[in-house]
């Protein structure tokens, strides 16, 4: 048995675990979950039904993470050897920027998408406040900065790379040279090319 079973479908955030999986040189064997036909034991797994979601098969018995952003750092950190844990001057961006993307980045993104913004005397009491507010803010980190962490990759660079490369490819966050320069430096690295092949196989399959 390889050490994580992970579930996922090629067409779903999915890509972000499959790309931390192989960042973190983890031994996985992969469940594809079909929308219509969800395996048991992954709903015992995960009740919400949501992929991704991984299994770690550990010593002292199976742990489950789900969300993307936790399925990341969790890697990271059981897989020290990869180097992808933030130093001490590097932990406050390492987690700020990862949750950013994990909430307002995603909810930015998302509600832009479905047309329901929130109107200015609203924007207080949603946690992106804006989606012209939140570009701004990551507009202003990558700017200035390689990385999440500055000019060395850190797992954290998956999620929120992830998040940017989304976000440019569906045509909803600005192609901003901090973000596009940002988005080629992720898809330059080897896991992320040999990620994405996987599930882009699996898509062309899918379509057939």
């Amino acid at each position: 048995m390889a050490d994580y079973t992970f579930y996922t479908n090629p067409m779903s955030r999915g890509q972000i675990a499959r790309w931390a999986l192989h960042e973190a040189g983890a031994d996985y064997d992969a469940v594809i979950v079909q929308w219509q036909d969800k395996p048991a034991a992954f709903l015992a797994a995960n009740p919400m039904g949501k992929v991704p979601t991984l299994v770690h098969h550990a010593e002292d018995g199976d742990r489950v993470v789900t969300e993307a952003a936790a399925i990341c750092l969790y890697l990271a950190e059981m897989h020290p050897e990869a180097g992808l844990l933030p130093n001490d001057a590097e932990m406050a961006d390492y987690y700020r920027w990862t949750f950013f993307a994990a909430g307002p980045v995603e909810q930015a993104i998302t509600s832009r998408n479905f047309k329901f913004e929130p109107a200015a005397e609203q924007e207080g009491m949603a946690g992106w406040g804006s989606f012209e507010r939140t570009m701004k803010a990551l507009d202003s980190h990558f700017s200035v900065s390689k990385w999440v962490c500055g000019n060395r990759f850190t797992m954290a660079d998956v999620y929120v790379g992830s998040a940017v490369d989304w976000g440019l490819n569906f045509g909803i966050m600005p192609p901003l040279p901090s973000f596009v320069g940002y988005a080629e430096h992720c898809q330059a690295r080897p896991a992320y090319k040999a990620a994405k092949a996987i599930d882009n196989a699996l898509i062309a399959e899918m379509k057939k």
